[in-house]
C-alpha cells in the first residue's frame, strides 16, 4: 500500500472558506458520499442530526471539528455554519428537527452515543424521510419519531470535539501536529519551533482550547486514527502513523474512547476479514497488559 494512501487527507481542521449556502430545511434523507466527498460549508435554520451507518464522517465549523464513526452521530444545531468530509465511503442518514424542537437542549455541535436502537430509528426515520422538519406524516411515523426522540434524551455525549486554536502561536504549534500527528516532541520543544515558552504554550491551551497539550494531541491522533480506519488501513501502521508507543498503546487508548478495539471498528469489515481483525487485536489488546499503555 503506497505511504499516500496511508496519509490520509484531513482538511477539517481549518474552517471552510467558501461561500456558505442558506439551506433554511434542514433535509431528512439518507445520502451516500464516496472517500473523500465534501458537502460544502451551509447552514440550516433546522437543528440536524447526522449518522454515518458505514464509513466515518467529519463536520467542521469554525470552533473546530468533530468526527464520527458508526457509533457515534452528530449533532449540529440550528444556524451553524457547517461542512461534511466522507472518510471511506459513507452512508449518511439526516434527521432534521425543527429549531423549536431541541430534545438535548444543547445550541453547540456535540458527537453523541448511538446504541443499536437508536441506530435503527435514525435510518428508518431517514429512510421515510420528508422534506418538511415539522411534518410527522403517519401515525406510525409520530411514534417512531417520538421514540427518536426519546432516545436522543438519553444519548449520552462523547468528548470527542478538537477545537479549532485563535491565537497565532497555538495555530503555529497545531498546524505542525496536524501536519504530522506522529510528532513526539515535547511542549518545550515545539515551543522553541514557533518562539514561545512551553509555560506560555500551556497556558494557552487551557485559555483557547479549554484543555491541557496531551488532551488535545490525543485527541488529534484519534480523529487522525478513525480517518486512517475508515480507509482499512491496518491497525499497527494506525498505531505508528499517529504516535503511540506501541500498537497495544493505541488500542487501549481507543478502546477506552470509543468502547471497543480498532480492528473490530465498525465498517472495518469491508474488504479484509473482520475476523481477523478482531483476532489480531484480542492478541494485541492481551499484550497491552505487560505493556506501557499512555500514548505518547
Amino acid at each position: 500500500m503506497s505511504k499516500n494512501r496511508h496519509a490520509a487527507r484531513d482538511t477539517s481542521r481549518h474552517p471552510p472558506r467558501r461561500t456558505v449556502r442558506h439551506t433554511p430545511v434542514a433535509p431528512t434523507h439518507t445520502r451516500y458520499l464516496a472517500h473523500g466527498a465534501e458537502i460544502d460549508a451551509h447552514r440550516h435554520d433546522d437543528h440536524q442530526i447526522a449518522y454515518a451507518g458505514r464509513g466515518v464522517v467529519a463536520v467542521t465549523t469554525d470552533a473546530g471539528s468533530w468526527v464520527a464513526p458508526g457509533t457515534r452521530a452528530l449533532w449540529v444545531p440550528a444556524d451553524t455554519v457547517h461542512a461534511h468530509q466522507a472518510h471511506g465511503d459513507v452512508e449518511l442518514h439526516f434527521v432534521g428537527l425543527p429549531a423549536t424542537e431541541n430534545p438535548l437542549g444543547l445550541d453547540t455541535p456535540a458527537v453523541l452515543a448511538v446504541g443499536p436502537l437508536l441506530r435503527e430509528l435514525i435510518i428508518e426515520y431517514a429512510r421515510t424521510g420528508s422534506s418538511d422538519t415539522t411534518d410527522v406524516g403517519s401515525p406510525e411515523r409520530a411514534r417512531l419519531r417520538a421514540v427518536l426522540l426519546d432516545q436522543l434524551k438519553l444519548s449520552p455525549q462523547q468528548p470527542l470535539h478538537l477545537p479549532t486554536p485563535t491565537t497565532p502561536l497555538l495555530r503555529a504549534v497545531c498546524d505542525l501536529l496536524h501536519a504530522d500527528p506522529a510528532d513526539r516532541r515535547t511542549l518545550a520543544e515545539l515551543g522553541r519551533e514557533v518562539g514561545a515558552s512551553d509555560r506560555t504554550l500551556s497556558r494557552l491551551f487551557r485559555g483557547d482550547l479549554g484543555m491541557t497539550f496531551p488532551q488535545w494531541r490525543t485527541q488529534l491522533r484519534l480523529h487522525h486514527a478513525l480517518i486512517l480506519l475508515a480507509d482499512h488501513t491496518p491497525v499497527t501502521t494506525v498505531a505508528h502513523l499517529c504516535g503511540w508507543s506501541s500498537t497495544s498503546a493505541f488500542i487501549d487508548v481507543f478502546r477506552r474512547a470509543f468502547g471497543h478495539t480498532p480492528g473490530s471498528h465498525p465498517g472495518q469489515d469491508q474488504g479484509r476479514s473482520r475476523g481477523q481483525d478482531e483476532d489480531r487485536s484480542r492478541a494485541e489488546a492481551s499484550s497491552s497488559r505487560s505493556s506501557a499503555t499512555s500514548p505518547t
